[in-house]
This record gives structure tokens, C-alpha cells and sequence, in this order.
């Protein structure tokens, strides 16, 4: 039975639970949040053990509970801070919510530390292992597509529609000091944005050259935000490669959601068929059921293929991603998105924010 422990309670916790529970190999233990209150609402919420303990310092909860894995559901100024103390316990699995960390050095300080002390690094990110994006994934491997050579990715951020987001997770993201992304802070490109930048290196599984970004400002947000970016060519391509992503701000619009009134839309061309992946954390709403909006749609060989049987629940996402740290927890295999491959996407998202403030391309092997 693997001990888990949550440091973080808020609305994401929701999400983040779901595959823990009625899971016969692990047993969630402990529960941490600075207000106490609200993770004694979670216990009450989901009907966990009365006897469960809750903490209101972390440091307090991994000191007395023998935790297995540790979900850190924290700002993002914390991560590290958490992440290395946890690490330095003797935590063997330490699970961190994206962004992984404000800086580069940071990211480098826990890596270390799991190193030094044998911990499983994993930074948590649902959107691959959701089930229409994992068969996208599959397909654009057995080249069904043919070859790369673009991908956009673009993320529509609605204001109604999703659930209620309590007003001090809302007002921590709005510090650039807690959210991270430069000198401003970027609740966007670096906050919402980290999904976006995962995805652009998963789907074609080559590393980014060179990038050049702009953001604009609305109430205090990095909003509507567009990112070039031109892929390495560690081998040879048909067309070089080249992708770029839009976050565009909708403030008069309702994308019905049970989570975030936020949704997102894929489209790979490749040397022979197009790709559209429609939906992300609002898929399964009345925009799915049409034919217009499936899941996956291909074009290819003159024909229209459509993809529609997946669970469409955004929470199945969260769900497989759980499962997958569980499996690394019990065999200690290396996550899919490890300190070090996290790393990676952090050095990606944190130049483009760069270039956004200096107004120019930015190439990665330049970027310190």
C-alpha cells in the first residue's frame, strides 16, 4: 500500500485526487493546507477517514507521516522550496504541479536534490495522458500522418461557463512574484501556457531551436499571447519544421465546461494528411457531439476520417495521469515527464516570456 500525502488543497486538488480514490494500492493519509479548514472540506467533500490527518505546515506533515508519494499543489514560488525539503526527508515519489519551477536554477537545485537522495522527480501534466490526445500521439508516431512539419496549438480562454475559481487563487496568479514568468508575471504563457509548450515538444518529439513571442495586456493578464518557434532538425525532415501557439482572451464568451471555461485546439500538417485535435479541458460539452468539433479529424488520402470514441471527460486526463505515477511509484520507472525532461519545458516556456520582454528572437542554446 503506498502513503500518499497532498501539500495544497484548492480547487485543482479535485482533479488531482480522482485517481487515488478506490485504488487498492494506494491510501491517501495526510492532508496539508496553511488553512486547515479547507482541507478538512475535502475530507468531508470526497468522504475520507475522519481519522485522516491534516497538517497546516508541510514540513510538519512529511516529518511525521511515512509517505510514499507526494502530490505538491502549491504557487508556483513554492514548488522548489517544497520539492527539495521533501526530497532531503527521504520522499521516494514527489509529484509537482506545473509550472515546474520559477527558474531555471531552481528546476536544477531539485533535480539535484532527488538525485542526491534516490526520489522520483515527476512534474504532473494531465494533457498527454488524456485519452484523444494519447491515440493523436499514437497515430502521428506509426506515421500515420506522414511527416511533421507544422503545429499549432491554439487555447481559447473564455470567461463563463466553468466552475466557480475562489477569488485568492485567482489573486496569487496575478503577483509576478508567486506565478513566476518574468518581470511582470505571465498567467498565461507561463501559467496556463505550460500545457501548450509541453504538448509542442511531445507530439513531435524534437527539441526547439529558436523562438519569438508576443504578448499583450489585458487586466493584468499576458493576454491574447502569440509564440513562433522552429524545431531542431536532429534528422532529416521532409520540410523543416515549425509550430506556433495562440492564447486569445474571449471576455464576452461562455465555454460551458465542468472545469476551467478554457478549451484548446490542435492542428499538425504533415507530408501527407492533416490532423486536427479538438478539445481539451472542455471536451465532452455540446461542441463535441457535433461531427464539425470530433475529437480527432484527419485528411488524408482524399478522404475525412473522424475519431469519436474516447471518454470525454477532462478528468479522465487527470486520471491516467495518476495511474501513470502510480505505476513509477510501484516499479520505479522513470515518469513520462521527468525533472529532467520538465526542465526542458521550462527552458522552452521562460524564452519565450524572454523574448516577449526583449522584443526578439531567442535561440535555446543561447538561452541561459
Amino acid at each position: 500500500m503506498l502513503r500518499v500525502g497532498f501539500i495544497g488543497t484548492g480547487v485543482i486538488f479535485d482533479l488531482n485526487v480522482l485517481g487515488y480514490l478506490e485504488n487498492e494500492e494506494t491510501k491517501i493519509v495526510a492532508l496539508c493546507n496553511r488553512t486547515v479548514q479547507k482541507a478538512r472540506d475535502k475530507i468531508d467533500k470526497f468522504k475520507f477517514s475522519e481519522e485522516m490527518h491534516v497538517y497546516s505546515d508541510y514540513r510538519e506533515m512529511i516529518k511525521n507521516e511515512e509517505l510514499d508519494i507526494l502530490e505538491i499543489l502549491l504557487p508556483h514560488n513554492l514548488h522548489a522550496e517544497a520539492c527539495i525539503h521533501a526530497a532531503s526527508k527521504g520522499v521516494r515519489v514527489i509529484s509537482v504541479q506545473k509550472p515546474m519551477a520559477l527558474t531555471l536554477k531552481e528546476a536544477d537545485d531539485m533535480i539535484k536534490a532527488c538525485n542526491d537522495s534516490g526520489a522520483i522527480l515527476s512534474i504532473y501534466e494531465n494533457f498527454i495522458f488524456a485519452p484523444h490526445i494519447q491515440k493523436a500521439k499514437e497515430l502521428i508516431d506509426q506515421d500515420y500522418i506522414g511527416d511533421i512539419t507544422s503545429v499549432r496549438i491554439k487555447v481559447a480562454l473564455g470567461t463563463s461557463g466553468g466552475w466557480e475559481i475562489p477569488e485568492s487563487a485567482e489573486k496569487w496568479r496575478l503577483d509576478p512574484k508567486l506565478v513566476g514568468g518574468g518581470v511582470k508575471g505571465s498567467p498565461i504563457l507561463f501559467d496556463n501556457g505550460w500545457h501548450a509548450f509541453t504538448l509542442a515538444r511531445w507530439l513531435v518529439n524534437e527539441e526547439i531551436d529558436k523562438i519569438f513571442a508576443w504578448t499583450g495586456s489585458y487586466n493584468g493578464m499576458d493576454a491574447p499571447a502569440y509564440v513562433l518557434f522552429k524545431y531542431k532538425q536532429s534528422k532529416e525532415h521532409v520540410v523543416p519544421q515549425y509550430g506556433q501557439m495562440e492564447f486569445c482572451y474571449l471576455p464576452e464568451m461562455e465555454i460551458p465546461s465542468p472545469y476551467y471555461s478554457t478549451d484548446e485546439f490542435i492542428e499538425i500538417i504533415a507530408s501527407r494528411g492533416i490532423m486536427r485535435i479538438n478539445q481539451g479541458t472542455a471536451i465532452g460539452n455540446a461542441m463535441t457531439k457535433s461531427d464539425v468539433f470530433a475529437p480527432i479529424i484527419i485528411i488524408r488520402d482524399g478522404k475525412v476520417e473522424t475519431y469519436n470514441d474516447f471518454n470525454n471527460d477532462w478528468k479522465q486526463s487527470f486520471i491516467n495521469a495518476t495511474k501513470h505515477l502510480i505505476e513509477v511509484a510501484k516499479n520505479e520507472k522513470k515518469p513520462v515527464l521527468s525533472g529532467y525532461e520538465a526542465k526542458k519545458v521550462l527552458k522552452f516556456n521562460l524564452a519565450a516570456i524572454k523574448s516577449v520582454e526583449q522584443k526578439k528572437e531567442v535561440l535555446l542554446d543561447e538561452f541561459p
